[in-house]
């Protein structure tokens, strides 16, 4: 075309070349081949070199280099596979490199690489991205791993640099490899910089760990098969929305077969709590056909695999253990002793309540932990049951701690006979002892009793234990204490809690927007109910089985979705908000049955009674007014809400009393005797 005419213009030089100039191009490009020959023969055995060892001192490098990026243009890292573990759906090793060994973690993304055995533990691999993180329990670093390359067969032991030198330690590996029927020595490729002997790596073939574990399955007992096919899952790593899982655990308390009745039947029941060996606990509930195949087969103390249950939010008021989960097994669960497997004891895991704050959990289905000093030991008493007349043994022991406050502690049965004859032999040394689940009572203002599941543990060994017996070997034997019922208001010993242990004022509560953030907090506070909104909804439709919000039927009657059950009446339980002031301001709280019932004084049937009612005087505004400017000891808790993305104080009433003007006497001869001595 004409247009590139000019580019034909360029060609007779080009063919006008002699045959010198000819043999001198092809004697340039021949050369440039040669040396790029030379060049990848060079690279090969680098990288060659690279995958039959490790990158020696390179963990020491990267801690040792705060600022240190694995990204940027550096050596590659090459480091041993160690101690490979399924922690949930990620897995942990230790790298190593010969000299230093590190915690590390694969990413979830490297988790099917690890599945199908492209990366094995003792095979060598290529750290390609990585961070360095900070362990923030311990003052230790870890890797952790995003992306890497398996480069190396999978070795019989983990290198070491340190232990022997190159000689010694290539010496047992040849001995081994030379009386090996399997491998001829002259396949065997000695790595003499870190003395491992390591396979060709054509030999090398990738098995997926299904298919190693279906080879190790033949001869293993049942409980030891569970184990192989499925990885064994922490307790803590449990949701409810995690399918497939495994967990081996010890029984640790077991409950007795229930037979109940409801709205939905008849069935039975029992439950018992488990512990692994990181010493977190759940409980698993059975029913009907589940609970009579598993009753017999649950033994306490015996360890299980257990799997294919279910996982749900707790019921706190059935839950005796901290979790936010409770697990269900059914007629389908599988569950295994594991007889010929490496027994483990739990930890025990304590959750300790201070003394002073015990009047928060009294009359509550909350178990609570407690450790303390023992200060006095009751001999053995006899305690008629009145359900069977039967006598049980009791013993009361008197315990202390850092509040300054004492409380009584009821030892029943074996118990009492037991460790409480073991206290009371060494009481004069006042030792420390650690319990767990105990249910509090409101006898003489506060005390608490075991129960069948209770553990109580004599000098612990922990921090909490150590910081305890240290003050009262320090201070606390030479200090007068108060027992922590003697504070409480009369009205307790009905059921209340404490109105005296932790009194603030309104503005306290809305002064501070922060309030309940984390977790609820409880206050106890006096102030007058100044306002009731007479046009609020103030109450709800509520089954009278399970006090659940009941729908109106199509027909007549009234659903019940708790109970799964048609009713031809309901009942009205209060739902509502009251505004209430003290001396230093003002806020709403909301207000449930129990409680409003005490503020109004008549029932939610009762008020709707009055409201509907016609006549000249208005019955119904003349109770709400009657309610109003009397004054009130409340027990409330502060949480927040969120609210159209606006985050809101909410204060809820969990406690009603009438004002106990001599305890109100008392408080405030406390108050200034308090501050007299801030005075002086």
């Amino acid at each position: 075309p004409a247009q590139n005419s000019h580019l034909y213009k360029t060609l007779p030089p080009l063919f006008a070349l002699t045959h010198s100039h000819t043999h001198l191009v092809l004697g340039f490009a021949v050369l440039i081949k040669e040396k790029s020959k030379r060049f990848n023969r060079e690279r090969e055995r680098e990288r060659e070199k690279m995958q039959t060892s490790v990158t020696a001192g390179a963990i020491s490098t990267v801690l040792s280099n705060p600022s240190f990026d694995s990204s940027s243009d550096r050596p590659e890292i090459v480091v041993q596979v160690v101690d490979l573990k399924p922690i949930g759906n990620r897995y942990t090793f230790s790298a190593n490199d010969g000299k230093t060994k590190l915690k590390a973690m694969f990413t979830a993304s490297l988790t099917p690489e690890i599945i199908s055995g492209k990366i094995q533990n003792l095979g060598l691999i290529r750290l390609i991205d990585f961070t360095v993180n900070d362990i923030s329990s311990k003052a230790t670093k870890y890797f952790l791993v995003t992306k890497c390359e398996a480069v190396g067969s999978v070795l019989d032991a983990e290198i070491n640099l340190e232990s022997k030198s190159d000689e010694e330690a290539s010496v047992p590996k040849k001995q081994k490899l030379e009386h090996s029927p399997v491998t001829p020595v002259n396949d065997v490729k000695m790595d003499v910089s870190t003395g491992i002997t390591l396979k060709p790596k054509q030999e090398f073939v990738s098995k997926s760990a299904s298919q190693i574990m279906s080879e190790q399955r033949g001869n293993a007992a049942p409980a030891a098969r569970m184990a192989m096919t499925r990885r064994v899952h922490p307790l803590v790593s449990l949701n409810p929305y995690q399918g497939n899982w495994t967990i081996k655990v010890r029984v640790t308390n077991k409950g007795v077969m229930r037979n109940y009745k409801n709205a939905r039947g008849e069935g039975c029941v029992f439950n018992v709590e488990l512990t692994d060996e990181e010493g977190t606990q759940i409980q698993a509930t059975m029913f009907n056909d589940a609970a009579r195949k598993f009753y017999d087969r649950f033994q306490l103390g015996k360890v299980y695999y257990i799997s294919r249950g279910s996982l749900k939010l707790a019921n706190k008021q059935f839950k005796t253990v901290q979790n936010d989960y409770e697990m269900t097994l059914n007629d389908n669960s599988e569950v295994e002793e594991a007889s010929s497997e490496e027994m483990f004891i739990p930890e025990t895991k304590f959750n300790f309540i201070p003394i002073e704050d015990l009047g928060l959990y009294v009359n509550q289905k909350e178990l609570i932990d407690l450790i303390g000093v023992v200060q006095s030991v009751s001999p053995t008493m006899s305690i008629r049951r009145r359900t069977d007349n039967e006598m049980i043994p009791k013993r009361d022991i008197t315990l202390a701690d850092e509040s300054k406050k004492t409380v009584v502690v009821s030892l029943w049965n074996d118990l009492a006979t037991g460790i409480g004859q073991e206290l009371l032999d060494m009481a004069d040394k006042s030792p420390v002892i650690a319990i767990k689940s105990l249910k509090v009572g409101d006898f003489q203002g506060v005390s608490l009793s075991t129960i069948s599941r209770s553990n109580v543990v004599i000098n612990p060994v922990s921090p909490e234990a150590k910081k305890l017996k240290s003050w009262f070997d320090s201070e606390g034997k030479e200090i007068s204490m108060s027992s922590i019922g003697s504070g409480m208001s009369p009205a307790t010993k009905n059921g209340s809690r404490s109105m005296y242990t932790d009194r603030v004022l309104l503005s306290h509560i809305t002064s501070n927007p922060s309030l309940g953030e984390e977790k609820p907090v409880f206050f106890s506070t006096r102030a007058y109910v100044s306002f009731i909104k007479p046009d609020q909804t103030m109450w709800y439709q509520a089954c009278k089985t399970c006090n659940k919000k009941v729908t109106e039927a199509l027909d007549s009657g009234y659903w019940c979705e708790g109970c799964q059950k048609k009713y031809e009446e309901c009942s009205l339980r209060y739902i509502m908000a009251v505004k209430v002031t003290d001396s230093s301001g003002e806020t709403w709280i909301s207000s449930f049955n129990d409680e409003a019932e005490k503020i109004l004084g008549c029932s939610a049937d009762e008020l709707n009674k009055l409201r509907s009612e016609e006549g000249e005087v208005n019955e119904y505004q003349t109770r709400l007014k009657e309610a109003t400017w009397s004054s009130h000891v409340f027990r409330v808790s502060v949480t927040q809400n969120e609210y159209n993305g606006e985050k809101r104080q909410r204060v809820t009433v969990k406690g009603v009393a009438p004002v106990d003007f001599a305890a109100e006497a008392r408080l405030l001869l406390q108050d200034i005797s308090n501050k007299n001595k801030a005075s002086q």
